[in-house]
């Protein structure tokens, strides 16, 4: 996040707008200390019932979803993170630059994607998986009322008809131990990348 507070304070001027939504059903407790660290000047939301994630289909953080002044999605990417991390361990120094040209340009950035490629890059769901959505909240529901059992119930009844989301096991991992980027997660995103998957889908830079 410092890293696109000092993108933003160099972009603010050029009717460019960072909306960041922290999905955690904890709310305030639990990311808010993110935020004030970065000191950020954007717009930050904490969205407790993930409803941002719902909205757009994303199923992993981070996501970036480009919307023009018209509410029009120009284009929708996972792992679109600020700059490289640990010597390449993971991030990317490659999106902070389409975002630039796009700014800059508008509509007429080489890095905007057409109608077909953007309705084809947001996720599609299966029934199973609308079903996922409020089996989710029921659990953050329960979460936020202190019924921990059954929250764990819903929110693994969710990954189970929604094993595509990252999200879901990833709230669900927060609150045990090892957290949502311990062994557990670990583990299982070695077992998708060993069969061939990927955790982020491609950011697919390339001119359109």
């Amino acid at each position: 996040m410092p890293v696109w507070q000092s993108i933003y304070e160099e972009l603010k001027s050029d009717n460019f707008e960072i909306i960041s939504v922290a999905q955690d059903t904890g709310g305030e407790e639990a990311a808010g200390s993110y935020f004030d660290d970065a000191n950020v000047t954007y717009t930050a939301i904490i969205d407790v019932n993930h409803h941002i994630s719902s909205l757009y289909n994303l199923v992993n953080v981070p996501s970036g979803v480009w919307i023009d002044e018209e509410g029009k999605i120009m284009r929708i990417n996972e792992g679109t993170y600020a700059k490289e991390h640990f010597d390449g361990a993971w991030g990317t120094n490659d999106y902070v630059p389409i975002v630039r040209d796009w700014v800059a340009k508008g509509a007429d950035s080489e890095y905007v994607w057409d109608r077909s490629k953007v309705r084809e890059s947001i996720v599609q769901r299966t029934p199973d998986a609308e079903r996922a959505q409020p089996a989710f909240r029921l659990g953050g529901y329960y979460f936020t009322n202190d019924n921990d059992e059954k929250a764990e119930q819903y929110w693994t009844m969710a990954q189970e008809l929604d094993p595509t989301s990252w999200n879901y096991l990833r709230q669900d991992l927060e609150y045990e131990e090892g957290g949502n980027a311990g062994p557990e997660w670990r583990a299982r995103r070695e077992q998708v990348e060993s069969a061939g998957g990927s955790y982020y889908a491609p950011l697919e830079i390339e001119n359109n």
